[in-house]
C-alpha cells in the first residue's frame, strides 16, 4: 500500500512539472534549452546545439611575440567593407547584365589595348601580356571595333607593400573616356591584398569589369564572367615555352619518390596551418614534404622548436630533383590560394596534388581536373598518402599524360594563357556557337579548335580517330597555276590528266595566280570529273590555302602546275592520308637543323632518311588546315609570304606540326619529283630564282620565332605499298606503276 503512494505522489509531481513547463510557469535558462527548438512531433528537426563559427581559428601566438607590429593591425568591419569594395560592389555581374554584347555584332570579337601613356611603369609581365593581345587575331587599334578592352595600367600587383604597386589607380581610370564603369572590360591581376588579410581587394572600384584572377576564390569568382588564370613568375616566356617532361620517362608511372613538396613554412598568420602540419605526414622515404622558416627580414624572431630541424633537412634535398622523380607533387596554399608549385607540377608531368580549400582552379570553366590533378581537403591531409597509394597504374599514367596536355596546350608561355583567356570570353559571346568540353580537353586543345568552322567534331581531323568516324572517300586536287596556257604539251595538262584518272578524285580546282587573263574553256582537257578554275585573290601565294567553298571533301591534295605525279603515285598516297588524316602526306621532304655556328635554324633540301617537312607542293592534308591557315595565322606571316611568293609550304608545316605535334609522312620516295622541278626553266619557277633558298632560310627563323619554338618533327619514316621492291611477281602487286617509274 505504501509503495502505491510513493508512485501516485511521484506521478503527480511530474504531471504537474510537465504542465507548468508546458504553460511557460518554468524558464529554462539559455544555456541549457535551445528557444529554436521543436518537438519532433511538429515536424521541424531540432537544429545543432553546437555554436557556429563563419570564421576560421587563429593560430596561437606565444606571449613574446604579441608586441611585434605584426600583430597590432587591427582592421575594423567598416574597414574591411571598404577595403573588399572594388570586389564586392560588382557581385551580381554576369555576361547578360554586365556585358554589351552589341559592340561584338558588327566586327566580331576584337579586343583593344589602351595605347601607353608616358611616365606609366609596366612591369615586365603585364608587358608580356599587351604584347600577346596585339599579336593575336583579335587586337584591332581602332576602339570603334573593339568588343573587349584592356587597360593599358599595371593591375598585375596590387599589394600595396610591393614596389610594383600602381598608386592612384582609381583616379587615372576614371579619367578614360572608355571605361564606362569598366562594361566589356578584361582585368589582369596576379596579386591582391597584402598583410595580414591578403584579401582580394584591387585598391580600386572595378565596376562591371571582368576579372582575369590568380589565386580567386570561389566565394568571390563570378561564373561565366570572371576568369581563373594560374600563377606565373615574371620568368614565365612570353611565346613558346619548354616542352612538358613526361618523355623522359613514361612507363613504368611510378616513380621514385609517391609525393614531395619543398617551399616556405609560414609560422602564423593566414596560409600557415596547412603548410605547419606537413611534418606529420612526412616520412624522408616516399613522403618527402620539406618546408623552411628562413625567409622573411625576422624570421629568426618568430622560429619554432622545429625551425632548425626544418631547415637542415629542407637543405639535403634538390628541388628539381624531387619535382622530376616523384609520381605527386603536393600544392598546398600559401599566403594567396594560388602557388608557383601548380604549374611546375604540370610541367614536370607530376601530379598535382591541390590542398587550398576554396580556390577556383585555373580555367575552371572550361578544364576538366579531375582529369589531370588530385583535388584534396586541407582538413584531411593525413588521409592524402593512403588515397594516393590507392589510385592504380592506369590512372596515373593517364593523369600524367593529362598534365602534359594541358601545359602545353595552355600553360607553357603567357602568350598561350591570354589567348585561352580571350577564348573563353569568345565563346561566351558566341554563346551556343562555343567550344564544346571535348575540343578543350582533348587534342590538340581549344586554341587550335576553331568554332566557327563547324560545331560537329566530325569535320576536324584530330577527332576522326577517337570517335571512329571514317574520312569522306573522295579528294579535292587543287592545282596552283602560275603560268600561263600557252601549249597542250605543258606539265599542268599532263598532271591534270593523271589526277583526274584516280578512282578517289572528286574534283579539281585549279587556281589561277597567272598575271594572264583565264585561258577559254576549251583549252581544258576533257576529264571525267568536272574541273573548276577559280581566279586567284590578289594573285598571292597565300591564296592556295584559301578555304574555298568549292572544296567539299575533307582531303585537299595540293599540287604545283610542274609537279609530276602518276594516277597511281596519287591513289597510294591518297590511301595512306585515310589512316593519318590529321598529318600531310605526300612526296617531296624537306629538313631542318640548327646551325651552331651561326646560331639559327638552318633549311636543307638534301635526299636524306631524315626529314620534317613534306611540301605541299604535292601533298595530301585536311581541308581545315586550310581554315586554320587564313584565320589562326597573324597577318604579319601571311604577309611575308606573299611579298616573297615563297614559303608557304614550310608555314603550313609549322602549323600542322604545332597542332598534332607529331611529324608529317612520306611516302614511296621519287626523285623525279625534285629532277623535274629543278628542271623548270621558267621565270615564273621558284626553283629558277637564286634568292629562293636564302629566303626559305630566312622563313624559317622568322616563323620559328612567332611561334615561340620549333614546332617541326623530325622523322626516319617512309610509307611504302605492301610488297614494294618484293622479289615477287608484279602481278601480285596492288601498285604495280610505281615501281617501274
Amino acid at each position: 500500500m505504501q509503495a502505491k503512494k510513493r508512485y501516485l505522489i511521484l506521478f503527480s509531481t511530474g504531471a504537474c512539472l510537465i504542465l507548468l513547463l508546458y504553460f511557460g510557469g518554468v524558464q529554462v535558462p539559455a544555456s541549457r534549452r535551445n528557444p529554436n527548438r521543436r518537438d519532433d512531433a511538429t515536424g521541424f528537426r531540432p537544429k545543432s546545439q553546437w555554436s557556429h563559427f563563419s570564421e576560421r581559428l587563429q593560430p596561437f601566438i606565444p606571449w613574446d611575440q604579441t608586441e611585434t607590429e605584426d600583430y597590432n593591425v587591427h582592421t575594423s568591419p567598416r574597414q574591411k567593407r571598404d577595403t573588399n569594395s572594388g570586389v564586392y560592389r560588382g557581385k551580381r555581374c554576369r555576361m547578360d547584365s554586365c556585358f554589351d554584347f552589341s559592340l561584338c555584332a558588327k566586327n566580331g570579337f576584337k579586343v583593344y589595348v589602351y595605347p601607353q601613356q608616358k611616365g606609366e611603369k609596366i612591369s615586365e609581365s603585364y608587358q608580356n601580356i599587351l604584347s600577346s593581345i596585339e599579336g593575336s587575331r583579335f587586337y584591332t587599334s581602332d576602339p570603334g571595333q573593339a568588343c573587349l578592352f584592356v587597360l593599358n595600367l599595371d593591375t598585375l600587383d596590387r599589394d600595396t607593400l610591393s614596389p610594383q604597386y600602381v598608386h592612384n589607380l582609381k583616379s587615372k581610370i576614371q579619367n578614360f573616356s572608355l571605361w564606362n564603369n569598366g562594361r566589356n572590360h578584361l582585368i589582369f591581376n596576379l596579386y591582391s591584398g597584402t598583410w595580414p588579410d591578403y584579401t582580394e581587394d584591387l585598391g580600386f572600384d572595378i565596376g562591371q569589369a571582368m576579372l582575369a584572377k590568380a589565386s580567386i576564390n570561389t566565394e568571390n569568382f563570378r561564373p561565366n564572367f570572371d576568369v581563373s588564370i594560374p600563377l606565373f613568375s615574371k620568368d614565365h616566356p612570353r611565346t613558346g615555352g619548354e616542352r612538358g617532361y613526361l618523355k623522359y620517362n613514361t612507363i613504368p608511372p611510378f616513380r621514385k619518390y609517391v609525393l614531395v613538396f619543398k617551399g616556405k613554412r609560414y609560422l602564423t598568420g593566414i596560409g600557415s596551418d596547412t603548410r605547419n602540419a606537413l611534418y606529420h605526414v612526412h616520412n624522408s622515404e616516399d613522403v618527402v614534404l620539406l618546408t623552411t622558416c628562413k625567409h622573411g627580414k625576422d624570421w629568426q624572431k618568430h622560429k619554432d622548436a622545429r625551425c632548425d630541424r626544418d631547415n637542415a633537412e629542407y637543405d639535403r634535398y634538390d628541388y628539381k630533383e624531387l619535382l622530376h622523380n616523384s609520381t605527386f607533387c603536393l600544392v598546398p596554399r600559401g599566403r594567396r590560394l594560388g602557388s608557383f608549385r601548380f604549374l611546375e607540377a604540370l610541367q614536370a608531368a607530376c601530379i598535382p596534388v591541390v590542398l587550398s580549400n576554396g580556390w577556383e582552379l585555373p580555367f575552371s570553366e572550361v578544364i576538366d581536373w579531375s582529369a589531370a590533378a588530385v583535388i584534396g581537403d586541407e582538413r584531411l591531409l593525413l588521409q592524402i598518402p593512403s588515397t594516393l597509394h590507392s589510385i592504380h597504374q592506369d590512372k596515373i599514367l593517364s593523369l600524367r599524360q593529362q598534365t602534359q596536355f594541358l601545359w602545353e596546350a595552355y600553360f607553357s608561355s603567357v602568350e598561350k594563357i591570354v589567348l585561352t583567356t580571350l577564348e573563353i570570353i569568345h565563346d561566351r559571346v558566341l554563346q551556343q556557337a562555343g567550344r564544346s568540353g571535348l575540343m578543350w580537353n582533348r587534342l590538340p586543345g581549344g586554341l587550335f579548335t576553331l568554332p566557327h568552322y563547324s560545331s560537329y567534331l566530325g569535320h576536324f581531323p584530330f577527332y576522326l580517330g577517337p570517335l571512329g568516324i571514317r574520312t569522306h572517300p573522295k579528294f579535292t586536287a587543287v592545282i596552283h597555276a602560275v603560268t600561263p596556257l600557252v601549249s597542250q604539251s605543258q606539265p599542268i595538262l599532263k598532271l591534270l590528266a593523271a589526277v583526274a584518272k584516280s578512282q578517289y578524285c572528286a574534283q579539281i580546282v585549279v587556281l589561277w595566280n597567272c598575271d594572264k587573263p583565264l585561258p577559254v574553256k576549251h583549252r581544258w582537257p576533257a576529264t571525267p570529273q568536272p574541273v573548276i578554275v577559280i581566279e586567284g585573290e590578289n594573285k598571292v601565294m597565300g591564296s592556295r590555302f584559301l578555304p574555298y567553298g568549292s572544296i567539299l571533301t575533307d582531303a585537299v591534295l595540293s599540287l604545283d602546275e610542274d609537279t609530276v605525279l602518276s594516277t597511281t603515285e596519287v591513289d597510294f598516297a591518297f590511301t595512306v592520308w585515310q589512316s593519318f588524316p590529321e598529318r600531310i602526306v605526300g612526296y617531296p621532304a624537306r629538313s631542318h637543323f640548327w646551325d651552331v655556328n651561326k646560331e639559327r635554324w638552318g633549311y636543307t633540301s638534301k635526299w636524306t632518311n631524315d626529314y620534317s617537312m613534306v611540301l605541299t607542293g604535292a601533298a595530301f592534308y585536311h581541308r581545315y588546315y586550310n581554315y586554320l591557315y587564313t584565320n589562326y595565322l597573324p597577318a604579319s606571316l601571311k604577309s611575308m609570304v606573299d611579298q616573297l611568293s615563297n614559303c608557304e609550304d614550310i608555314l603550313m608545316n609549322f602549323l600542322v606540326s604545332a597542332v598534332t605535334k607529331v611529324p608529317p609522312i612520306k611516302v614511296t620516295q621519287k626523285k623525279q619529283y625534285k629532277e623535274a622541278m629543278m628542271g623548270q626553266t621558267s621565270r615564273a619557277s621558284r626553283w629558277a630564282d637564286p634568292d629562293h633558298f636564302a629566303q626559305r632560310q630566312t622563313c624559317m627563323n622568322k616563323f620559328a620565332s612567332w611561334f615561340g619554338m620549333m614546332p617541326l618533327v623530325h622523322s626516319q619514316m617512309r610509307l611504302d605499298p605492301v610488297l614494294f621492291k618484293d622479289q615477287v611477281s608484279i602481278l601480285r602487286k596492288k601498285y604495280r606503276d610505281i615501281e617501274r617509274l
